[in-house]
């Protein structure tokens, strides 16, 4: 590597670690808000939150590793990309509560159609992962 490469990596370093610092933080609180909201998935954000961690600060992914709670669902899906069963059964029946709210409410078909055609196929990929 170049002095010149070498100048360029350490400038990226300075700028990406406050990035993903951020983007974990972010996450990482939108996850927490979920796991009392059932209409915020906590597990997808707390899966961003380790990944940006990850890049930025070993101790904080750390420790959502190595959290009681947040952990479990996190190692699961990084070592065998499992979900908990009772987690699919939520996600797969919120949103089918949401796509009956749409209906209710009386959306336009063509809304309905692309809302069907998203929330079907995340819940056939959630509902299709092994149990964790």
């Amino acid at each position: 590597m170049t002095k010149r490469q070498k100048q360029r990596r350490i400038r990226w370093d300075l700028l990406a670690r406050p990035f993903w610092m951020t983007l974990g933080a972010l996450a990482l609180l939108l996850g927490i808000i979920g796991a009392f909201l059932p209409v915020m998935p906590t597990t997808p954000l707390l899966l961003l939150a380790a990944f940006s961690f990850g890049r930025s600060s070993p101790r904080l992914r750390a420790w959502i590793v190595d959290h009681p709670r947040f952990g479990p669902p996190v190692v699961a899906w990084e070592t065998r990309r499992a979900i908990a069963r009772r987690h699919k059964i939520l996600a797969a029946s919120m949103m089918g509560v949401t796509f009956l709210v749409s209906v209710v409410l009386g959306l336009p078909g063509y809304v309905l159609a692309i809302q069907g055609v998203c929330l079907g196929g995340a819940s056939l990929f959630v509902l299709t992962r092994p149990d964790a």
